[in-house]
């Protein structure tokens, strides 16, 4: 065994690229691990987007926000890909099907933006009860009026949360604060904070509201979850707010009931189809309208929930990266896993050994029956001591890990990796 550590790959050599501006404490982080990192202000497409992945041999890492699509074109230029990090909260944008099966993990940060969100969904119920936006936008024509026509109290009004997760159980504790009563509808049994209520269902929901905000993800069963049928169940004048999913309101019918003065109003930060940067022009047919509010899909875009999504997906993939831990995964068996090194021992006679380092092999297979007893069996018939073995599976997936003696440890990865299960192995030393 070598008198000092030795990893299985170089640091240095371990490619990480990431785009779309995210927040430079990620670039920071794995630059003080050791990994070589690339840059890149905007989202890519098309041979721009190839050439940043496969550029010096290939990525190791990526990350990206919403803008970017990782097709399985995208995933396979790079053989070398090992994880890819969604600075932001959903995947949809990533093929995690087809990375699952390439053994490619996935990260996301399902909860570090929760507060900007909601505190942007609270400030656009203020701004709709008060017609803030129209007011402003007089003012700056050089129009003074003082009426009260159409100003309310949000005190008293009733808020519908469509989806009590993370961001709607906040938006929840925020609106009963202000003295609003807050019923909610979600598709599981969720505990209601404070004195919200959850309805039987969606309908319900939208008969009691005044104003209703979404915070669901893009599904096929949320796809128009809000259509022309639902808009009209709602209360005449009350207010729609969709900070989720661009696909989840149909935008014509939306503008339909608004020209109509069924609804009082509505803010949006999320469109069916957003423009790629600042270059492309936005088209909605809500512009224009009175007391609408349109966003530039910022629902999360603070400086520190931007920072705090960097720190928490950095912190995953460089894990990941060091020690082989799934824990957050959204594609791949989550395994949480102790550092290598094993503290020094204390013998009986007061002397302690040196800390010990031991080959960590991560095998990525099928779960079908019986293999775990070939990759025991592989092990086994070189008579390598075992330090720790840990087992998940998921699905069609299984992950095990094995801390093992390093005397054959490059040999016994290298059988594990040709095994006819196997999805993807890899190393740490």
């Amino acid at each position: 065994m070598p008198s000092s550590p030795k990893t299985s790959f170089p640091k240095e050599k371990i490619r990480v690229v990431l785009l779309e501006g995210i927040h430079p404490v990620a670039r920071e982080v794995f630059e003080r691990e050791g990994f070589s990192v690339t840059t890149f202000e905007k989202a890519l497409e098309g041979a721009a987007l190839r050439k940043a992945i496969a550029d010096a041999g290939g990525a190791h890492v990526l990350g990206i926000r919403s803008k970017t699509t990782l097709t399985p074109e995208m995933l396979d230029i790079s053989p070398r890909l090992l994880t890819v990090g969604a600075f932001c909260i959903g995947t949809n944008q990533i093929d995690v099907d087809h990375s699952r099966g390439r053994g490619i993990c996935v990260f996301n940060s399902p909860f570090s933006n929760t507060r900007s969100v909601a505190e942007l969904t609270i400030a656009e119920i203020i701004a709709l009860h008060r017609r803030l936006l129209d007011q402003s936008a007089a003012m700056h024509k050089g129009k003074w009026d003082k009426s009260a026509a159409g100003a309310h109290e949000v005190r008293g009004r009733t808020l519908g949360i469509v989806g009590y997760g993370h961001i709607g159980s906040q938006v929840s504790v925020l609106a009963e604060a202000m003295g609003m009563r807050v019923i909610f509808h979600d598709i599981a049994s969720k505990l209601p904070l404070g004195n919200a209520r959850q309805c039987r269902n969606l309908d319900e929901l939208l008969r009691e509201s005044d104003v209703v905000t979404l915070h669901v993800p893009e599904t096929a069963g949320t796809v128009n979850l809000i259509a022309k049928a639902q808009l009209k169940a709602m209360r005449p004048g009350a207010f729609l707010i969709n900070n989720a999913r661009g696909k989840v309101v149909d935008v014509p019918s939306l503008a339909a009931a608004i020209r109509s003065g069924a609804l009082a109003g509505a803010a949006l930060d999320v469109f069916p189809h957003e423009p790629a940067g600042k270059d492309e022009a936005f088209k909605s047919e809500l512009m224009g309208l009175p007391n609408v509010i349109l966003t530039p899909h910022v629902g999360g875009s603070t400086e520190e929930a931007q920072r705090s999504i960097a720190e928490d997906v950095v912190g995953k993939l460089v894990r990941f990266l060091n020690n082989g831990s799934t824990t957050g995964s959204v594609n791949l068996p989550e395994v949480e896993l102790p550092e290598q090194t094993l503290p020094e021992h204390e013998a009986a006679d007061g002397q302690t050994t040196p800390a010990r380092r031991f080959h960590r092999i991560l095998h990525l297979h099928k779960n079908v029956p019986g293999v775990m007893k070939k990759i025991n069996n592989v092990v086994g018939a070189r008579n390598v001591n075992v330090s720790a073995q840990y087992l998940r599976t998921q699905g069609d997936l299984g992950y095990v890990v094995m801390d093992i003696e390093p005397q054959q440890g490059r040999a016994i990865f290298d059988e594990l990796r040709d095994m006819s299960e196997t999805v993807r192995a890899r190393v740490l030393w």
